[in-house]
């Protein structure tokens, strides 16, 4: 499984049941960490293995029904109809200049990663943003090497404006931005 040829759509909201990440692994091993100590950018050894349970996809379903229910949008990378890797991007402006949207989630699946996956659903983030008015991308991302290398590979930075209810919600996150 997750070999075959990826295909990248729109997810709706009829489509959106645990059931749909039945072959969803979101298995992840963390070594490092990146912490901001007196205002530097550190890396540190923080080891933990990352796997969800069906209580958190049973409300990661409920977000992501909330999200397109607000007029934000899902996007899903399937490989034999199967969901691969999921993004989302939600519909409430943000910022002083209300120039943000905030990308919510996403995620490849762990037999499917290093395939681009994450590279495709970042672009069809960036371009929904920006068709629904934003200037600027918001992404409140998990601080392990590997995730915060795949956003400054994607070209994000240090948010200039850190959306406090992210920061409160994840205190340990990144809080990023990608101009659009």
């Amino acid at each position: 499984m997750g070999k075959g040829r990826i295909n990248y759509r729109r997810i709706k909201e009829s489509e959106l049941s645990v059931s749909l990440f039945a072959d969803f692994d979101r298995y992840q091993e963390v070594n490092r960490c990146w912490r901001k100590e007196d205002g530097e950018w550190v890396l540190k050894d923080i080891v933990f293995n990352e796997q969800w349970s069906d209580s958190d996809y049973r409300y990661l379903t409920e977000c992501l029904i909330h999200t397109i229910q607000t007029g934000g949008v899902v996007f899903g990378a399937f490989v034999e109809e199967r969901l691969k890797g999921f993004a989302s991007v939600e519909h409430e402006f943000f910022g002083q200049e209300k120039q943000y949207l905030e990308l919510t989630s996403i995620h490849t699946s762990y037999d499917c990663r290093n395939r681009g996956i994450g590279r495709q659903l970042f672009t069809r983030c960036v371009e929904a943003a920006r068709k629904m008015g934003a200037k600027k991308l918001y992404i409140s991302a998990h601080s392990c090497e590997e995730t915060q290398a795949f956003y400054k590979e994607m070209g994000c930075v240090e948010a200039v404006e850190y959306n406090q209810k992210s920061v409160e919600k994840e205190p340990c996150d990144c809080q990023l931005e990608f101009v659009l």
